[in-house]
């Protein structure tokens, strides 16, 4: 079933919608795969000043930088969001590694419990990929993500959608015991 069956817009943020991009956030980090998923907690997220949103829905909202995907229902409930990053050649990316080819990463992924395996998180990839793949000068060469080696489902539902793991590991953050693996999409 697709998610527009359901009756989602699927569309970029605007930047008056902090609020909305908070409460899913913290919503995000609340959620049980929160530990596995993300880098970031509920409570760091919660303390952060209103102006902190308002600058990183603004950002989301317009520009190259990155763009922000949400799925909002008929009843104005935001039930799923993705970001996609351009990471541009010769700069570092939050390793503090070079990036040696322009591209976008995928972050922030998330769709409410009760809206999972509807096509939600299909679509939202869908959006976040066309708009990589329409920016031009540089044009982007591939898109990647990571993921944590315990999130088996989620590692399996980026090879369903043609996500590959390129073989690349990185320490996870806080537990240098537990890795990230790369999973990249190229241009098509």
């Amino acid at each position: 079933m697709s998610a527009e069956q359901n009756q989602y817009q699927i569309r970029a943020v605007r930047a008056d919608e902090w609020q909305q991009v908070k409460e899913l956030r913290i919503a995000s980090l609340h959620d049980p795969a929160a530990p596995i998923a993300f880098l970031d907690t509920a409570e760091l997220a919660e303390a952060r000043p209103d102006s902190f949103w308002q600058e990183r829905t603004a950002g989301a909202a317009a520009g190259r930088a990155v763009r922000q995907f949400v799925a909002v229902g008929s009843d104005g409930v935001w039930d799923g969001t993705v970001s996609v990053l351009v990471e541009e050649l010769g700069t570092t990316d939050f390793l503090d590694r070079g990036i040696e080819t322009t591209q976008g990463h995928i972050v922030g992924v998330f769709v409410r419990e009760g809206q999972r395996g509807t096509g939600l998180a299909e679509d939202l990839f869908r959006a976040g990929l066309e708009w990589a793949w329409s920016l031009e000068e540089p044009a982007l060469e591939r898109v990647r993500l990571y993921v944590h080696e315990r999130n088996e489902r989620a590692q399996a539902f980026y090879r369903r959608i043609g996500f590959q793991d390129s073989g690349v590991k990185v320490p996870l953050a806080g537990d240098p015991s537990a890795k990230e693996l790369e999973f990249v999409f190229p241009r098509p």
